[in-house]
């Protein structure tokens, strides 16, 4: 058992029996009353996030993942194609089993698969991704230094933000957990 003192991002616990992981969390004491933790759950059966207030000292039942080591191939239609990478087995999952996975999944990605007790629940990415920018509009001189934004689509199809400096074919890193831009990636 752990309780809201033991709190981390990244932990994993069951709440109203659903396993869920820790995003993110804050201790907050009000000016009356006890002390509350404000946490943001990750369903991992669903992929839903929850804003979720617990009373200091909740206590949880905690909730251990197996994580194996997976590498896309390739999507025919709904169906993404993984390999196991230490026996090389190759399993396919169902698009909506995947969620919002798929918006950063490329052809030789790395990811983890997430099981409990044998069960397959999700993938989890890396926190960043490095994706090349297909199109957008046209950067103009002088637009180096401002914090305009433009819009452009990169080669797994998702649409971000990005500053007016970025160009087509340009690499991005885009952050997994928002999807927002980072940085460019110069090599």
């Amino acid at each position: 058992m752990t309780d809201t003192s033991d709190f981390k991002n990244g932990l994993t616990i069951k709440v109203d029996g659903a396993p869920c992981i820790v995003v993110w969390f804050q201790h907050h004491k009000p000016g009356k009353g006890g002390a509350v933790m404000r946490t943001k759950l990750r369903n991992l059966e669903t992929g839903a996030i929850t804003e979720t207030t617990f009373k200091s000292g909740t206590k949880f039942e905690e909730v251990t993942l197996k994580r194996i080591k997976k590498q896309f191939l390739y999507s025919s239609g709904d169906d993404y194609t993984f390999m196991d990478m230490e026996n090389y087995e190759q399993i396919t999952i169902l698009k909506e089993k995947l969620g919002d996975v798929v918006k950063f999944l490329k052809p030789d990605a790395e990811v983890e698969a997430l099981y409990i007790d044998d069960k397959f629940l999700t993938m989890d990415l890396p926190l960043n991704v490095e994706l090349k920018v297909v199109s957008t509009a046209p950067g103009f001189r002088g637009d180096s230094v401002s914090n305009l934004v433009k819009p452009a689509t990169l080669e797994t199809g998702i649409e971000v933000q990005v500053p007016l400096f970025i160009k087509e074919g340009d690499v991005v890193k885009i952050d997994t957990r928002t999807g927002e831009y980072v940085e460019r990636v110069t090599k």
